[in-house]
């Protein structure tokens, strides 16, 4: 083996990959036709052949952990004790990529009584004394101990290279002091203990103030003086639980002499037997791979691994012009038993609905689409009733045929907002299962802001491909088509795009989402298990009191009139209170107010913050504000709810939107039952319509002040820490810290003017914005800020990290991975600088408020189906609020245990709090 730069040693963590392949959904999906689990065969083999591309001169060698306990255990016998058995699933596949990696020539080893860390750890060791250039293909971040001058690791999945330099950045210390790390904070995937209460950011501290586990003990008196929190009463503990430190480095370290079969430099690769993979690709269906050794060609389409490695499905991703569509119209049965077979054999398939309507409730099913590869899809008409269209088939016969592949959960489906396609299908009795994928989903967890999510501006931005809208076909306004009256022969060419097209966004998609763990993860693990939620709850609706709702609109009519007379009354004449232009005349012309900001045309603004304002020192725009909310609660609820009932089930179906709000929050539209005010007595008395069925409760659950525990969370200050944990009244703690009272003291003004800096500094309210809302001077404003800043300096410290990191990387991260760009972070023009620096504090703190929401729903949801109990229905989430009809025979247990669910949704460094009310309406409950 040669110590050129040219052939390095590549040990591949082979049991690294293996588990996190098996846990990626769209891989769990892939099976062969007999049942016999793939994908993570799959994914192991997509990582080798990158890696062939990457590095055609290196000497791989693949390393699996071995059955059964390790000298480890001998040590600690709870190791890794909290890891649950193996999944059925996942051991079926061990055997089988044994013999195809023992096939395709590589060295395989397997030690027993060893980790596959510790075979690796001594093969880097002993390429390192030989002067071989080693890379350690692994996801591991323990192996970052065995980084060396010679030694780098590279997380395949990631596209991650880990040398020296990126150890130090990460962590603030080198590879030698990895180990120290691992034992002082412990490891709850391996059940390694470490020291009992040391997190990150304290062991980080020891290490870079004292050193290592034995300096830090050679030096305990140090610890106080290091000044992180707990510091000062850290070393009785630590002395306390030595044996523990001790046991936990002994733990977390690697073997570098592991007794081995050969040495580093007597292993190489062999040639391949290509009768044997044949046989073994045959077997497991690995049909793409198969194609490559027949072509005689291994590695032809290793470029193809990289971005379009999750199956065997199609070629390479090409650009939309580059490929010239089949498209095709299936009228016959034969036909359709064609398409019905590849969908079948396909790793994944798109597919796509086309319907009468928008609304999900009424729309009835006019055709599907289907594409298997990049190029060749096909439709389904199925109920096109225009005068002359030709004879099609019989659309129960075709879902027949279809609902065991769509119901089937382990066969992967893509689509393009397919939440909307699982809705239609339901009302057909097709529960829509296998969602691996979703167009729109991928590319709002890549970048929420980059473009609009729908098909043609994606379609646009990441293929350059211009699609065919549905403007072009039906044509537009009074006139408008529905899908039903087209043409077969251009609904055809519309409908097959929209499969062939959903594929191909995919493909380009997907591989850059991949690029990052964390936006991945919120993909798979947030948005993707919401999708079947939110379904469920679209479909559920909720139930409204119609009468009462006529009631309030004739209220609101009267108040409204008797608005308009006291505004004619003042004004002199009458007006139209609805016209801008004819209130600019009546303010700033007649009434000579004061003009405090103008439109980009130059006349005075009438938009509301002016006549908010205006309103503390003038009756006129005090009553145009009124007006205005009181107007907009009309026409919007109160006169148009009642019209929104579904005649099916008698109950109003908003829909729920995942890909709109750049922050992560869910937004709903017909009804938007997000802006439903609740400050004003008209805005609540709308919340007393939405009703429980007769025998049946409402009720409430809200997350308490979820954003500043975020806060607490993120800043990791101090004073804020204390207060949530000993369950203090945050804006009474919080004014008690400015004005230096007693928290029994504080005033109900004190408190007021606290709770509008809590609230303020995670909007990135200034000064001047602080000093308008509570009514003080601009300098007492600041006063009070610099104070609350003394006071938390946690929270100045996260403000001033966020802010830079904003501007350094132009995006910010909620707490579980959610990206959040912000475009106007460096723009030249400081008011959009400073807008998107303000955003840059909120967007963390709102998009995990977000994530958690989402997490709490989605596990709740789990509980309730694992209940199997249709007494209790999630109907709506709002904001931090999720709304249940429950029964109430059941309704007090039912509610401490979803309760208890959101209470424990996810851990923070505060406790979560959520707050429930149970009654017979909404408002009631809240």
């Amino acid at each position: 083996m040669a110590s050129s730069d040219s052939s390095p040693l590549i040990l591949i963590d082979g049991s690294s990959y293996l588990f996190r392949a098996y846990h990626v959904p769209y891989l769990q999906a892939l099976s062969t036709a007999s049942g016999q689990p793939t994908g993570a065969i799959t994914g192991v083999l997509n990582m080798v052949r990158s890696l062939k591309k990457d590095y055609p001169n290196g000497n791989m060698v693949m390393v699996f952990d071995a059955k059964g306990k390790t000298f480890r255990n001998d040590w600690y016998p709870e190791y890794k004790a909290n890891r649950p058995p193996m999944p059925e699933e996942l051991r079926s596949q061990i055997a089988p990529l044994h013999n195809i990696i023992e096939a395709m020539g590589l060295p395989l080893l397997v030690i027993e009584g060893v980790e596959a860390d510790d075979v690796i750890g001594t093969l880097a060791h002993q390429a390192s004394q030989k002067g071989i250039e080693t890379v350690i293909s692994t996801g591991d971040k323990d192996m970052a101990q065995l980084v060396t001058e010679h030694v780098t690791l590279l997380d395949t999945m990631k596209e991650k290279i880990t040398d020296i330099d990126a150890v130090k950045e990460k962590y603030g210390f080198g590879p030698e002091h990895m180990i120290d790390y691992l034992a002082l904070m412990g490891d709850s995937v391996d059940n390694i203990p470490g020291m009992p209460g040391v997190g990150d950011k304290s062991a980080k501290a020891l290490i870079a103030g004292i050193g290592g586990v034995s300096k830090i003990y050679d030096n305990l008196d140090d610890i106080a003086g290091l000044g992180f929190r707990g510091s000062k009463s850290l070393k009785p503990k630590m002395i306390e639980h030595e044996e523990i430190v001790r046991m936990s480095y002994r733990l977390a370290t690697i073997k570098l002499d592991v007794e081995l079969p050969m040495a580093v430099d007597e292993l190489a690769a062999k040639a391949p037997d290509n009768e044997a993979l044949r046989s073994l690709y045959q077997e497991f269906e690995l049909r793409r791979l198969l194609a490559e050794l027949n072509a005689g060609s291994t590695d032809a389409t290793s470029e193809q691994s990289k971005s379009n490695s999750d199956s065997d499905n199609s070629a390479d991703v090409s650009a939309a012009s580059d490929i010239k569509p089949e498209y095709q119209v299936v009228y016959h049965q034969v036909q359709f038993n064609t398409w019905l077979r590849e969908l079948e054999k396909a790793d994944y398939f798109a597919f796509d609905t086309e319907t009468t309507s928008l609304d999900y409730m009424k729309a009835e099913l006019v055709g599907l689409s289907f594409c298997v590869q990049p190029g060749r899809a096909v439709y389904v008409p199925l109920a096109h009733d225009y005068p002359g269209a030709p004879d099609q088939l019989d659309r129960d016969w075709v879902l027949n045929q279809l609902k065991p592949i769509l119901e089937d959960k382990t066969k992967a489906k893509l689509g393009q907002n397919l939440k909307y396609d699982a809705n239609v299908l339901s009302h057909y009795g097709i529960v829509l299962s296998g969602v691996a994928f979703d167009t729109m989903l991928e590319s709002y967890c890549l970048n929420s802001v980059a473009t609009r999510h729908n098909m043609d501006a994606l379609a646009e931005k990441y293929l350059d491909y211009k699609t065919v809208h549905f403007e072009d076909i039906a044509g537009k306004g009074a006139k408008q088509l529905t899908f039903n009256q087209i043409e077969i022969d251009k609904a055809g060419h519309y409908a097959a795009e929209d499969a062939d097209i959903t594929l191909r966004l995919h493909q380009a998609i997907y591989p850059q989402l991949s690029a990052s763990k964390q936006q991945l993860s919120v993909f798979e693990n947030i948005e993707l298990p919401l999708l079947p939620v939110l379904t469920a709850m679209e479909q559920t609706g909720v139930l409204i009191d119609s009468d009462l709702l006529i009631e309030q609109s004739a209220s609101i009519g009267n108040r409204l009139a008797e608005l308009e007379v006291e505004a004619h009354n003042i004004a002199g004449h009458s007006f139209n209170l609805s016209s801008p232009k004819q209130l600019q005349e009546i303010l700033f012309e007649q009434l000579k107010l004061p003009v405090i900001k103008k439109t980009p045309k130059g006349a005075p603004s009438t938009a509301e913050e002016v006549l908010q304002e205006l309103a503390l020192d003038y009756p006129l725009p005090k009553l145009i504000l009124e007006y205005r909310g009181l107007s907009k609660l009309k026409s919007t609820y109160t006169d148009k709810l009642p019209l929104m009932v579904t005649d099916k089930t008698d109950r109003v179906h908003t829909s729920y939107h995942q890909a709109v709000a750049a922050t992560g929050r869910l937004s709903s539209t017909d009804p938007n039952l997000q802006n439903i005010p609740i400050r004003s007595e008209e805005g609540r008395k709308i919340r007393q319509a939405f009703i429980a069925p007769e025998n049946y409760k409402i009720v409430a659950i809200d997350y308490s002040q979820i954003e500043l525990r975020i806060m607490a969370h993120l800043s990791d200050d101090t004073g804020l820490l204390k207060a949530f944990a000993d369950g203090k009244d945050i804006h009474q703690a919080t004014a008690a810290e400015i004005f230096a009272v007693d928290a029994e003291q504080v005033t109900s003004d004190q408190r007021r003017s606290a709770k509008a800096i809590n609230f303020g500094l995670i909007y990135g309210m200034s000064a001047f914005g602080l000093a308008k809302q509570i009514g003080v001077a601009r300098n007492q404003a600041q006063e009070y800020m610099d104070k609350y800043f003394e006071r938390y300096p946690g929270v100045l410290s996260y403000m001033e990290d966020t802010r830079q990191q904003a501007s350094e990387q132009g995006y910010v991260e909620t707490l579980y991975g959610r990206r959040l760009y912000l475009p106007d972070i460096k723009s030249k023009n400081q008011m959009r600088k400073k807008g998107a620096e303000r955003a840059a504090i909120n967007a963390p703190m709102q998009g995990t408020a977000a994530d958690i929401i989402k997490k709490a729903m989605i596990a709740v949801q789990e509980w309730i189906v694992q209940q199997a109990d249709d007494r209790i229905r999630m109907t709506m989430q709002v904001h931090d609020e999720l709304v249940f009809e429950i029964h109430q025979d059941i309704v007090e247990q039912t509610t401490a245990t979803l309760v208890e669910i959101m209470n424990n949704a996810v851990e923070l460094k505060v406790p979560l709090i959520a707050e429930a009310g149970i009654g017979d309406n909404w408002q009631q409950a809240h």
